[in-house]
Protein backbone atom coordinates (compact mmCIF):
# COMPACT_ATOMS: atom_id res chain seq x y z
CA UNK A 1 0.00 0.00 0.00
CA UNK A 2 0.98 3.55 -1.03
CA UNK A 3 -0.24 6.82 0.50
CA UNK A 4 0.22 9.90 -0.77
CA UNK A 5 -1.55 13.18 1.38
CA UNK A 6 -2.07 16.44 0.19
CA UNK A 7 -3.47 18.93 2.83
CA UNK A 8 -5.97 21.12 1.56
CA UNK A 9 -8.37 24.07 3.05
CA UNK A 10 -9.71 24.48 6.34
CA UNK A 11 -7.62 20.68 7.83
CA UNK A 12 -8.88 18.76 5.08
CA UNK A 13 -6.34 15.90 4.15
CA UNK A 14 -6.97 14.17 1.01
CA UNK A 15 -5.24 10.76 0.72
CA UNK A 16 -4.55 8.86 -2.57
CA UNK A 17 -4.42 5.30 -1.17
CA UNK A 18 -2.87 2.54 -3.80
CA UNK A 19 -3.23 -0.60 -3.49
CA UNK A 20 -1.47 -3.04 -5.56
CA UNK A 21 -3.27 -5.22 -8.05
CA UNK A 22 -2.72 -8.91 -5.82
CA UNK A 23 -4.72 -7.57 -3.10
CA UNK A 24 -7.14 -5.79 -5.29
CA UNK A 25 -8.15 -8.69 -7.63
CA UNK A 26 -8.46 -11.02 -4.47
CA UNK A 27 -10.53 -8.84 -2.78
CA UNK A 28 -12.79 -8.80 -6.51
CA UNK A 29 -13.08 -12.07 -6.59
CA UNK A 30 -14.23 -12.40 -2.56
CA UNK A 31 -16.73 -10.15 -3.15
CA UNK A 32 -18.06 -11.81 -6.60
CA UNK A 33 -18.23 -14.70 -4.43
CA UNK A 34 -19.89 -13.17 -1.56
CA UNK A 35 -22.74 -11.43 -3.85
CA UNK A 36 -22.86 -15.00 -5.82
CA UNK A 37 -24.43 -16.49 -2.19
CA UNK A 38 -27.23 -14.18 -1.63
CA UNK A 39 -28.41 -13.34 -5.30
CA UNK A 40 -30.58 -15.67 -7.55
CA UNK A 41 -29.29 -16.45 -11.05
CA UNK A 42 -30.93 -19.11 -12.90
CA UNK A 43 -29.48 -22.52 -13.86
CA UNK A 44 -26.90 -21.92 -10.67
CA UNK A 45 -27.16 -22.79 -6.81
CA UNK A 46 -26.24 -19.75 -4.55
CA UNK A 47 -22.80 -19.38 -4.55
CA UNK A 48 -21.83 -21.72 -7.30
CA UNK A 49 -22.19 -18.86 -10.40
CA UNK A 50 -18.65 -18.20 -12.17
CA UNK A 51 -17.58 -14.87 -11.59
CA UNK A 52 -18.22 -13.85 -15.12
CA UNK A 53 -21.92 -14.76 -14.89
CA UNK A 54 -22.47 -12.60 -11.55
CA UNK A 55 -20.68 -9.59 -13.19
CA UNK A 56 -23.28 -10.50 -16.39
CA UNK A 57 -26.11 -10.45 -13.98
CA UNK A 58 -24.88 -7.53 -11.17
CA UNK A 59 -22.62 -5.43 -12.80
CA UNK A 60 -19.07 -5.14 -12.62
CA UNK A 61 -19.30 -1.53 -9.97
CA UNK A 62 -21.55 -3.28 -7.82
CA UNK A 63 -18.50 -6.04 -7.34
CA UNK A 64 -16.30 -3.26 -7.17
CA UNK A 65 -17.80 -1.56 -4.49
CA UNK A 66 -18.15 -4.57 -2.18
CA UNK A 67 -14.77 -5.25 -2.77
CA UNK A 68 -13.56 -1.34 -1.51
CA UNK A 69 -15.99 -1.47 1.21
CA UNK A 70 -14.36 -4.82 2.25
CA UNK A 71 -10.61 -3.31 1.90
CA UNK A 72 -10.97 0.40 2.98
CA UNK A 73 -11.80 0.09 6.72
CA UNK A 74 -8.94 -1.99 7.35
CA UNK A 75 -6.79 0.23 4.97
CA UNK A 76 -7.86 3.67 6.09
CA UNK A 77 -7.30 3.12 9.40
CA UNK A 78 -3.36 1.99 8.80
CA UNK A 79 -2.62 4.88 6.24
CA UNK A 80 -4.04 7.26 9.42
CA UNK A 81 -2.10 5.62 11.39
CA UNK A 82 1.31 5.15 9.93
CA UNK A 83 0.45 9.07 8.78
CA UNK A 84 -0.05 10.42 12.43
CA UNK A 85 -3.70 12.18 11.34
CA UNK A 86 -5.63 13.61 14.17
CA UNK A 87 -9.28 12.69 12.38
CA UNK A 88 -12.12 14.04 13.75
CA UNK A 89 -14.23 13.41 11.12
CA UNK A 90 -15.77 9.89 9.64
CA UNK A 91 -13.25 9.54 6.56
CA UNK A 92 -15.43 9.28 3.48
CA UNK A 93 -14.20 8.28 0.12
CA UNK A 94 -14.23 10.97 -2.77
CA UNK A 95 -13.15 8.84 -5.60
CA UNK A 96 -11.56 5.82 -6.90
CA UNK A 97 -10.11 4.11 -10.25
CA UNK A 98 -10.82 0.36 -10.47
CA UNK A 99 -9.68 -1.85 -13.36
CA UNK A 100 -9.04 -5.35 -12.24
CA UNK A 101 -5.50 -6.25 -12.67
CA UNK A 102 -4.09 -3.26 -12.11
CA UNK A 103 -3.20 -0.83 -9.24
CA UNK A 104 -6.68 0.43 -7.38
CA UNK A 105 -6.33 3.87 -6.58
CA UNK A 106 -9.38 5.21 -4.01
CA UNK A 107 -9.35 8.38 -2.51
CA UNK A 108 -9.87 9.77 0.74
CA UNK A 109 -10.41 12.79 2.30
CA UNK A 110 -10.79 13.31 6.25
CA UNK A 111 -10.63 16.51 8.82
CA UNK A 112 -8.17 16.64 10.97
CA UNK A 113 -8.15 18.20 14.60
CA UNK A 114 -7.04 21.87 14.43
CA UNK A 115 -4.23 22.75 15.78
CA UNK A 116 -3.92 24.56 19.46
CA UNK A 117 -1.69 26.48 20.17
CA UNK A 118 -1.50 26.68 24.21
CA UNK A 119 -1.19 30.23 26.57
CA UNK A 120 -0.12 29.88 29.82
CA UNK A 121 -1.85 27.11 31.73
CA UNK A 122 0.39 26.46 34.81
CA UNK A 123 1.71 28.89 37.71
CA UNK A 124 -0.97 31.63 37.43
CA UNK A 125 -1.81 33.28 40.22
CA UNK A 126 -5.60 34.88 39.73
CA UNK A 127 -8.02 36.19 41.94
CA UNK A 128 -11.66 35.85 42.64
CA UNK A 129 -13.90 37.75 44.40
CA UNK A 130 -15.30 35.98 47.63
CA UNK A 131 -19.63 35.14 47.56
CA UNK A 132 -20.45 36.30 50.87
CA UNK A 133 -22.98 34.95 53.20
CA UNK A 134 -26.09 37.60 52.60
CA UNK A 135 -26.86 39.51 56.20
CA UNK A 136 -30.23 38.01 56.10
CA UNK A 137 -29.68 34.54 54.41
CA UNK A 138 -30.02 32.66 57.82
CA UNK A 139 -33.24 34.18 58.55
CA UNK A 140 -34.53 33.69 55.18
CA UNK A 141 -33.68 29.95 55.35
CA UNK A 142 -35.42 29.59 58.20
CA UNK A 143 -38.29 31.44 56.97
CA UNK A 144 -38.09 29.15 53.89
CA UNK A 145 -38.36 25.74 56.30
CA UNK A 146 -41.39 27.42 58.39
CA UNK A 147 -43.64 27.90 54.95
CA UNK A 148 -42.45 24.28 53.89
CA UNK A 149 -44.61 23.34 56.59
CA UNK A 150 -46.90 25.59 56.58
CA UNK A 151 -50.49 24.56 56.90
CA UNK A 152 -53.65 26.30 54.52
CA UNK A 153 -56.41 27.02 57.16
CA UNK A 154 -60.13 28.16 55.33
CA UNK A 155 -60.75 31.73 55.07
CA UNK A 156 -64.59 32.98 55.60
CA UNK A 157 -64.75 36.01 57.35
CA UNK A 158 -62.24 38.23 55.32
CA UNK A 159 -61.95 39.15 51.14
CA UNK A 160 -58.68 37.16 49.99
CA UNK A 161 -54.79 39.05 50.45
CA UNK A 162 -51.63 38.62 48.25
CA UNK A 163 -50.51 35.51 50.59
CA UNK A 164 -53.03 33.72 50.32
CA UNK A 165 -54.54 30.60 48.07
CA UNK A 166 -57.60 30.95 46.62
CA UNK A 167 -59.28 27.81 45.36
CA UNK A 168 -61.15 28.68 41.83
CA UNK A 169 -62.64 28.10 38.44
CA UNK A 170 -61.72 30.16 35.83
CA UNK A 171 -62.56 30.55 32.13
CA UNK A 172 -60.85 32.57 29.47
CA UNK A 173 -61.72 33.92 26.39
CA UNK A 174 -59.89 35.82 23.04
CA UNK A 175 -62.17 38.13 21.11
CA UNK A 176 -65.35 36.42 22.26
CA UNK A 177 -63.94 32.77 21.56
CA UNK A 178 -62.87 30.43 24.59
CA UNK A 179 -59.36 29.91 24.79
CA UNK A 180 -58.16 26.20 23.82
CA UNK A 181 -57.19 24.32 27.37
CA UNK A 182 -57.66 27.76 29.32
CA UNK A 183 -60.41 26.86 32.01
CA UNK A 184 -59.84 24.90 35.05
CA UNK A 185 -61.90 23.56 38.10
CA UNK A 186 -61.25 24.05 41.58
CA UNK A 187 -57.86 25.34 41.23
CA UNK A 188 -56.00 26.40 44.11
CA UNK A 189 -53.90 29.69 42.58
CA UNK A 190 -51.24 31.00 45.37
CA UNK A 191 -51.55 34.81 44.96
CA UNK A 192 -48.59 35.66 46.25
CA UNK A 193 -45.95 33.17 43.82
CA UNK A 194 -48.77 32.74 40.51
CA UNK A 195 -47.25 31.92 37.16
CA UNK A 196 -50.22 33.00 35.21
CA UNK A 197 -50.25 35.62 33.29
CA UNK A 198 -49.47 39.47 34.50
CA UNK A 199 -52.06 40.84 36.46
CA UNK A 200 -54.58 37.84 36.68
CA UNK A 201 -53.64 37.06 40.21
CA UNK A 202 -53.71 40.56 41.68
CA UNK A 203 -57.26 41.28 40.46
CA UNK A 204 -58.57 37.87 42.49
CA UNK A 205 -57.15 40.05 45.87
CA UNK A 206 -60.13 41.62 47.47
CA UNK A 207 -62.36 39.41 46.56
CA UNK A 208 -64.78 36.73 48.46
CA UNK A 209 -65.71 33.54 48.79
CA UNK A 210 -68.52 32.46 46.03
CA UNK A 211 -67.78 36.02 44.23
CA UNK A 212 -68.47 35.76 40.55
CA UNK A 213 -66.21 38.01 38.19
CA UNK A 214 -64.16 38.99 35.42
CA UNK A 215 -60.68 40.09 35.15
CA UNK A 216 -59.07 41.66 31.80
CA UNK A 217 -55.82 40.95 31.07
CA UNK A 218 -53.34 40.50 28.19
CA UNK A 219 -50.66 37.66 27.28
CA UNK A 220 -47.20 38.94 26.80
CA UNK A 221 -45.91 39.17 23.74
CA UNK A 222 -43.43 36.63 24.37
CA UNK A 223 -45.79 34.15 25.08
CA UNK A 224 -44.81 30.53 23.24
CA UNK A 225 -48.63 30.36 21.77
CA UNK A 226 -48.50 32.80 18.47
CA UNK A 227 -52.38 32.84 18.53
CA UNK A 228 -52.48 34.61 21.93
CA UNK A 229 -49.38 36.32 22.12
CA UNK A 230 -49.76 40.00 23.22
CA UNK A 231 -54.04 39.57 22.74
CA UNK A 232 -56.39 41.19 25.45
CA UNK A 233 -58.06 38.44 26.88
CA UNK A 234 -61.27 38.01 29.60
CA UNK A 235 -61.28 35.45 32.09
CA UNK A 236 -64.70 34.68 34.35
CA UNK A 237 -63.92 33.96 37.75
CA UNK A 238 -65.49 32.13 40.63
CA UNK A 239 -64.04 31.75 44.12
CA UNK A 240 -64.94 28.51 46.26
CA UNK A 241 -61.85 28.68 48.54
CA UNK A 242 -59.79 30.92 50.39
CA UNK A 243 -57.19 29.39 52.37
CA UNK A 244 -54.59 31.41 54.94
CA UNK A 245 -50.91 29.85 55.08
CA UNK A 246 -50.40 29.51 58.96
CA UNK A 247 -46.72 28.87 59.72
CA UNK A 248 -46.19 26.63 62.47
CA UNK A 249 -43.70 28.38 65.28
CA UNK A 250 -39.78 28.68 65.44
CA UNK A 251 -39.61 26.24 69.02
CA UNK A 252 -37.78 23.32 70.13
CA UNK A 253 -40.83 21.05 69.12
CA UNK A 254 -40.03 22.10 65.48
CA UNK A 255 -36.66 21.60 65.50
CA UNK A 256 -36.91 18.15 66.56
CA UNK A 257 -39.79 17.60 63.83
CA UNK A 258 -37.81 19.05 60.83
CA UNK A 259 -34.47 17.32 61.78
CA UNK A 260 -32.10 15.58 64.01
CA UNK A 261 -32.29 18.68 66.39
CA UNK A 262 -32.88 19.08 69.96
CA UNK A 263 -33.52 22.98 70.52
CA UNK A 264 -33.84 25.89 67.96
CA UNK A 265 -30.23 26.89 68.08
CA UNK A 266 -29.20 23.17 67.16
CA UNK A 267 -31.27 24.05 63.60
CA UNK A 268 -29.90 27.30 63.34
CA UNK A 269 -26.30 25.99 63.32
CA UNK A 270 -27.01 23.73 60.88
CA UNK A 271 -28.49 26.27 58.79
CA UNK A 272 -25.11 27.81 59.34
CA UNK A 273 -23.20 25.32 58.09
CA UNK A 274 -25.00 24.66 55.19
CA UNK A 275 -25.43 28.31 54.33
CA UNK A 276 -21.22 28.32 55.05
CA UNK A 277 -21.05 24.69 52.74
CA UNK A 278 -22.90 26.52 50.06
CA UNK A 279 -20.24 29.55 49.82
CA UNK A 280 -17.65 27.07 49.55
CA UNK A 281 -19.10 25.05 46.55
CA UNK A 282 -19.82 28.72 45.00
CA UNK A 283 -16.43 29.70 45.42
CA UNK A 284 -14.63 26.35 44.41
CA UNK A 285 -17.42 26.65 41.13
CA UNK A 286 -16.14 30.38 40.55
CA UNK A 287 -12.61 29.36 40.95
CA UNK A 288 -12.68 26.54 38.79
CA UNK A 289 -14.76 29.00 36.04
CA UNK A 290 -12.24 32.17 36.26
CA UNK A 291 -9.65 29.72 36.11
CA UNK A 292 -10.72 28.27 33.07
CA UNK A 293 -11.78 30.79 31.23
CA UNK A 294 -8.74 32.55 31.46
CA UNK A 295 -6.78 29.41 30.07
CA UNK A 296 -9.07 28.86 26.79
CA UNK A 297 -8.91 32.99 26.61
CA UNK A 298 -4.97 32.74 26.33
CA UNK A 299 -5.27 30.06 23.63
CA UNK A 300 -5.09 30.26 19.98
CA UNK A 301 -7.12 28.25 17.38
CA UNK A 302 -8.38 28.57 14.55
CA UNK A 303 -11.39 26.14 14.01
CA UNK A 304 -13.03 25.33 10.63
CA UNK A 305 -16.33 26.73 9.12
CA UNK A 306 -17.56 23.57 8.19
CA UNK A 307 -16.79 21.95 11.89
CA UNK A 308 -18.73 25.19 13.06
CA UNK A 309 -21.42 24.30 10.86
CA UNK A 310 -21.95 20.45 12.07
CA UNK A 311 -21.86 21.70 15.75
CA UNK A 312 -24.32 24.12 15.16
CA UNK A 313 -27.00 21.51 13.50
CA UNK A 314 -25.85 19.83 16.57
CA UNK A 315 -26.71 21.93 19.09
CA UNK A 316 -30.08 23.11 16.82
CA UNK A 317 -31.27 19.22 17.00
CA UNK A 318 -30.66 19.55 20.97
CA UNK A 319 -32.34 22.65 20.95
CA UNK A 320 -35.48 21.22 19.00
CA UNK A 321 -35.64 18.13 21.10
CA UNK A 322 -35.69 19.86 24.05
CA UNK A 323 -38.38 22.23 23.30
CA UNK A 324 -40.69 19.50 21.66
CA UNK A 325 -40.38 18.09 25.19
CA UNK A 326 -41.95 21.38 26.94
CA UNK A 327 -44.57 21.35 23.99
CA UNK A 328 -43.30 24.55 22.33
CA UNK A 329 -43.17 25.16 18.78
CA UNK A 330 -39.62 25.65 17.17
CA UNK A 331 -40.74 27.94 14.12
CA UNK A 332 -43.21 29.98 16.85
CA UNK A 333 -39.77 30.37 19.02
CA UNK A 334 -37.41 31.13 16.07
CA UNK A 335 -39.95 34.09 15.08
CA UNK A 336 -40.46 35.58 18.46
CA UNK A 337 -36.35 35.66 18.78
CA UNK A 338 -36.11 37.09 15.33
CA UNK A 339 -35.91 34.97 12.89
CA UNK A 340 -34.02 31.64 11.84
CA UNK A 341 -30.16 33.92 11.04
CA UNK A 342 -30.53 35.86 14.27
CA UNK A 343 -30.88 32.65 16.29
CA UNK A 344 -28.19 30.38 13.94
CA UNK A 345 -26.13 33.50 14.72
CA UNK A 346 -26.58 32.83 18.57
CA UNK A 347 -25.62 29.19 18.15
CA UNK A 348 -22.74 29.73 16.48
CA UNK A 349 -21.64 31.64 19.36
CA UNK A 350 -22.11 28.79 21.46
CA UNK A 351 -20.81 26.06 18.83
CA UNK A 352 -17.60 27.90 18.47
CA UNK A 353 -16.98 28.17 22.71
CA UNK A 354 -17.75 25.06 22.47
CA UNK A 355 -15.31 23.45 20.33
CA UNK A 356 -12.80 25.66 21.66
CA UNK A 357 -13.15 24.32 25.13
CA UNK A 358 -12.78 20.87 23.55
CA UNK A 359 -9.87 21.13 22.11
CA UNK A 360 -7.80 22.95 24.46
CA UNK A 361 -9.08 20.57 27.33
CA UNK A 362 -7.59 17.51 24.89
CA UNK A 363 -4.40 19.46 24.03
CA UNK A 364 -3.92 19.91 27.65
CA UNK A 365 -5.01 16.34 28.22
CA UNK A 366 -2.32 15.38 25.85
CA UNK A 367 0.45 17.72 26.96
CA UNK A 368 0.24 16.32 30.32
CA UNK A 369 -0.64 12.80 29.77
CA UNK A 370 -3.90 12.95 31.60
CA UNK A 371 -5.68 9.72 30.53
CA UNK A 372 -9.22 8.33 31.36
CA UNK A 373 -9.50 5.46 33.65
CA UNK A 374 -12.13 2.76 34.07
CA UNK A 375 -12.71 4.37 37.48
CA UNK A 376 -13.53 8.19 35.89
CA UNK A 377 -16.12 6.30 33.91
CA UNK A 378 -17.38 4.15 36.30
CA UNK A 379 -17.87 7.77 38.56
CA UNK A 380 -19.88 9.86 35.83
CA UNK A 381 -21.93 6.76 35.40
CA UNK A 382 -22.68 6.68 39.21
CA UNK A 383 -23.77 10.16 39.09
CA UNK A 384 -26.27 9.50 36.04
CA UNK A 385 -27.99 6.78 37.98
CA UNK A 386 -28.17 8.98 40.89
CA UNK A 387 -29.34 11.95 38.81
CA UNK A 388 -32.00 9.48 36.77
CA UNK A 389 -32.85 8.07 39.48
CA UNK A 390 -31.75 4.68 37.63
CA UNK A 391 -29.84 1.35 38.15
CA UNK A 392 -26.68 1.61 36.98
CA UNK A 393 -26.97 -1.79 34.91
CA UNK A 394 -29.94 0.49 32.71
CA UNK A 395 -27.91 3.73 32.29
CA UNK A 396 -25.08 1.23 30.64
CA UNK A 397 -27.61 -0.52 28.86
CA UNK A 398 -28.89 3.15 27.64
CA UNK A 399 -25.30 4.21 26.79
CA UNK A 400 -24.42 0.84 24.74
CA UNK A 401 -27.71 1.58 22.52
CA UNK A 402 -26.38 4.97 21.59
CA UNK A 403 -22.37 5.48 21.22
CA UNK A 404 -22.52 9.03 20.88
CA UNK A 405 -23.65 8.85 24.76
CA UNK A 406 -20.38 7.84 25.74
CA UNK A 407 -18.34 9.87 23.63
CA UNK A 408 -20.20 12.86 25.24
CA UNK A 409 -19.22 11.30 28.99
CA UNK A 410 -15.63 10.31 28.10
CA UNK A 411 -16.10 14.57 27.44
CA UNK A 412 -17.40 15.44 30.33
CA UNK A 413 -14.77 13.15 32.79
CA UNK A 414 -11.96 14.47 31.00
CA UNK A 415 -13.03 17.89 31.00
CA UNK A 416 -13.42 17.13 35.40
CA UNK A 417 -10.02 15.99 34.96
CA UNK A 418 -8.64 18.86 33.07
CA UNK A 419 -10.25 21.05 35.41
CA UNK A 420 -8.92 19.22 38.50
CA UNK A 421 -5.42 19.48 37.32
CA UNK A 422 -5.68 23.57 36.52
CA UNK A 423 -6.98 23.76 39.82
CA UNK A 424 -3.94 22.10 41.49
CA UNK A 425 -1.80 23.68 39.14
CA UNK A 426 -2.30 27.01 39.51
CA UNK A 427 -3.19 29.76 42.50
CA UNK A 428 -6.51 31.53 43.12
CA UNK A 429 -7.01 33.28 45.67
CA UNK A 430 -10.44 34.46 47.04
CA UNK A 431 -10.80 37.99 47.84
CA UNK A 432 -13.50 40.69 49.28
CA UNK A 433 -15.77 41.31 46.18
CA UNK A 434 -15.25 44.96 45.22
CA UNK A 435 -18.10 47.80 47.03
CA UNK A 436 -20.56 48.71 44.21
CA UNK A 437 -20.22 52.35 43.76
CA UNK A 438 -23.11 54.15 44.75
CA UNK A 439 -24.29 56.70 41.44
CA UNK A 440 -25.34 59.91 42.91
CA UNK A 441 -28.62 61.29 41.85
Amino acid sequence: MKVTLKNGKDNVVDLDIVIPAKEAADAYNKAAAKISQYVNIDGFRKGKAPRAIVEKHVGTERIKIEAIESLMPRTISKAIEENKLDVITQPSITSYDFEVGKDLTVNVRVETRPEVTLGDYKGLNLKVEDSPIADDAEQKSIENLLNQHATLELVVDRPANDTDTAVIDFEGFVNGEKIVGGEGKNYPLDLGHSNFIPGFAEQIVGKSVNDEFEINVTFPEEYHDEKLKGQPAVFKIKIHEIKERILPELNDEFAQKVGPFKTVDDLKEDVKKYLEAQRERTNKQNTENELFKTVIDAAKVDIPEAMIAREVESLKADYKQRLAYQGIDWEALVKSQGGVDHLEETLKEDAVKRIKNSLVIDKIAKAENIKLEPKDLEQKFAQLSAMYGLQQQDVLKQIGQNPEMLGSISQQALNDKVRDFLVANNIVEIVAPKKQKVESK
